[in-house]
This record gives structure tokens, C-alpha cells and sequence, in this order.
């Protein structure tokens, strides 16, 4: 799979300067981390999922979430396990590339060998499992569990756990909770692909509900959360995990919005495109907005709930051919030793020490998601993902 795979070879060369490089579920961990992209949730209640799941791989989600947890009733779970297990049993058989990356997001540990136990040979289509309300003491017995399903099984399994509990939001718990947190994932390293914000879980605690105009940054008391998550468990030191941004509930933009204009004749693609530009302003702002905030405050992927958000997070995703130029050059072993440069551009100084693990993320970056071309930017991405 590669992001923008369902794209015509044709056009990705037209867009892409360096294309997205191909990956699978066995490629390395750090690769994979930077490459969630959009990570979709699914009911695992869903009598259509092993379809849902073939359709939206081929409209290019590489990740996604069946979930047993906050998206289904306490009485649906016994039925939502047995459905996840006989969909997936469908699947079984279908190369790998053409499904996203499988996570299940269980309720308790338990759940994690009694899945991957009943799934049998199935369970070679999982990448991992999700854990809710993650804090030391909840967290270690899932991640124990996920290691025993893991030898049991003989397949790499990844955990990706949800900040999402009280203890975290409360000042006075805040820093002890996230120091628990980091010594149970450092513990398991190795095994811990994301670290995932639960934002909707921390609103609620306050009675809270971010408009379709507003982002999660606009509501103090989460953007507090989420820059203390960044500063003890996202550092570019070496000790930091890939930490995803929350979720955006609205879901108001459709494709059917953008796909009469992409038929319009080639006379009328000054127009077209004018009115594109508008539509995503007005319909999509908040979203583009809380994703364009997620990756300046350190997130990288989102947590989505709906189809029409994966292009989005996946187009704001692509390096600018700009912000390759830069990177490549704070790279050069030249500039080892240090200094200031003028950038390619000749519109900003990078200073190499500074600027270098910026750097290295953007050039991983560019690996999931590739390098735009020059003249490209996010309405020709985002128009061509919805056109196939």
C-alpha cells in the first residue's frame, strides 16, 4: 500500500515530485508510525465491515480502527466480537495490500488473546489493537496481554493507546498520570506504534463541545492536555512516540460537493477551481484548521470518523516541495558542523542545529506522503483523491 495508491500512476506523477514510497504491515515501525495518516473507526457491529474495509482501502485509507469500545452499547459487545471474527474470517485469503493496516479497539484485556485466539488464521490481517483510557495502572495489563497474544500467535502486533482518562485532564493528577504513562510505553517500546488522544472524552469531563467552527486548540483546557502530552511523551530526543491528533466529529463536506466540478470543461477551470477553493473554505474550515494546528503543535495522523475527513488529513500530510528543499539542506553532512543558511527559496534562514529534528520528521514525512511538486498544493491534491 503507499498513500495515494488509488490515484492513477499518471497522475501522481503530475503531482508528486518524490511519490509516496510503498509500505507494508511488515515494514519498519518507524515507517509505519509516521504513515497512519488518517486512521478510520468502525463499529465492529457493522454486518457490511469486511466490505466497508476492502472499499475504503481502495479509496485510499492505509489505516483503520474496528471498534468494540465507545462506538457500540454495552450490550452489542458479545455480538460486535463475533461479528469482527466471522468478517474478518472473510477477509482471510485477500492479499494483505489491498487492506488497510487492522486495529481492534477493545474494552479489556481479556479481549486481546480471545480475539486473536478465535480469529485463528485470520489474525495475520491485524497490526494491533487500540487500548482505551491508558494510564499505568489500566495500561500494563493490556500491554502484557498483547505481548502474550503476540507469542501465542507468532505475528507482530502493535498497541496504540488512547490518553484519554481523568486523571490526565486534572492538574493536580496531570503530571504523575503522564509520567506513569511513559514508563509502561517505554517499557514496551518496541510494541507501541502511536499514542492517540482521546479530546471528546476530555470535554465531557468539563461538559464541553468544540463547534464545526472551532478547533480542539480553541478549548483551553484540552489544549493545556495536549501540549503537556507533547512535552513529556512527544520529545524529538529520541524518548517521544508518534502522537496522533484527536478526532473531528462533523462531517457535514461530502464528495458529491467537489465531483460535478471536476468534470467541468477545461474553459471553465479558472472557475472551477475558484469554487473549490470556496467550498473548502467554508465547509471544511474548522477541519482544515484542527489538522493544520495538529502538525504545528508536534501530531502527526488523525483519528477520524468519517470517509470524507481521510483526504483531508492525507493532503495537509504531503511536504511541500519548499519544505523538502529546506530539510534536505539542514541535512547535507556538510552542515554538520552547524550555522545559518539561506534557504533555496530565499525567503527564511534555517539554522541547522535548531532546525534538524524538524528536519529529519519532515524527510520522514516525505516518505509516508511524498514530496508535492512545485506548483502543487492541497486543492490539486485534494481534487485528485476525489476524482478516482
Amino acid at each position: 500500500m503507499r498513500h495515494f495508491g488509488h490515484i492513477a500512476p499518471a497522475v501522481r506523477k503530475r503531482l508528486f515530485y518524490r511519490e509516496p514510497t510503498e509500505f507494508t504491515a511488515d515494514s519498519p515501525a518507524r515507517l509505519l508510525s509516521a504513515a497512519l495518516g488518517a486512521t478510520l473507526y468502525s463499529p465492529a457491529t457493522r454486518s457490511r465491515l469486511a466490505d466497508d474495509i476492502v472499499k475504503q482501502g481502495g479509496r485510499g485509507v492505509v489505516s483503520m480502527v474496528l471498534c468494540l469500545e465507545d462506538s457500540i452499547g454495552d450490550a452489542e459487545v458479545p455480538a460486535g466480537e463475533e461479528n469482527l471474527v466471522h468478517r474478518l474470517a472473510e477477509l482471510h485469503g485477500r492479499s494483505e495490500a489491498d487492506l488497510p493496516l487492522l486495529f481492534i479497539r477493545v474494552r479489556t484485556p481479556e479481549q486481546i488473546p480471545d480475539l486473536v485466539r478465535r480469529l485463528g488464521p485470520a489474525a495475520r490481517l491485524l497490526s494491533g489493537f487500540v487500548l482505551p483510557k491508558f494510564t499505568a495502572e489500566r495500561g500494563l495489563p493490556f500491554l502484557e496481554a498483547l505481548a502474550t497474544a503476540e507469542a501465542d500467535s507468532g505475528r507482530r502486533l502493535f498497541a496504540m493507546p488512547v490518553l484519554e482518562s481523568p486523571e490526565l485532564l486534572y492538574r493536580e493528577t496531570r503530571v504523575e498520570t503522564l509520567e506513569g504513562i511513559f514508563g509502561a510505553v517505554d517499557k514496551y517500546r518496541d510494541r507501541v506504534l502511536a499514542l492517540r488522544l482521546g479530546v471528546t472524552d476530555f470535554c465531557s469531563s468539563y461538559g464541553l463541545r468544540r463547534g464545526p467552527d472551532m478547533t480542539a486548540y480553541d478549548i483551553q483546557v484540552v489544549a493545556s492536555v495536549i501540549a503537556d502530552v507533547v512535552n513529556m511523551l512527544g520529545r524529538a530526543d529520541g524518548t517521544g512516540f508518534t502522537v496522533t491528533g484527536p478526532v473531528w466529529e462533523y462531517f457535514r463536506i461530502q464528495e458529491r460537493m467537489f465531483k460535478p466540478l471536476l468534470r467541468q470543461s477545461p474553459f471553465l477551470e479558472v472557475q472551477a477551481v475558484a469554487l473549490r477553493e470556496t467550498l473548502i473554505e467554508h465547509a471544511m474550515d474548522g477541519l482544515l484548521r484542527e489538522i493544520s494546528l495538529d502538525q504545528a503543535n508536534g501530531l502527526l495522523g488523525k483519528t477520524c470518523i468519517h470517509p470524507s475527513h481521510v483526504l483531508p488529513v492525507h493532503a495537509l500530510s504531503v511536504v511541500s516541495h519548499e519544505e523538502f528543499s529546506d530539510a534536505q539542506d539542514i541535512l547535507r553532512p556538510e552542515r554538520g558542523g552547524g550555522g545559518v543558511l539561506r534557504s533555496a527559496y530565499t525567503n527564511k534562514m534555517n539554522e541547522v542545529k535548531p532546525h534538524r529534528a524538524w528536519a529529519e520528521r519532515t524527510l520522514l514525512r516525505a516518505e509516508a506522503f511524498g514530496v508535492a511538486n512545485e506548483d502543487v498544493g492541497f486543492v490539486e491534491l485534494l481534487a485528485a483523491g476525489l476524482a478516482e
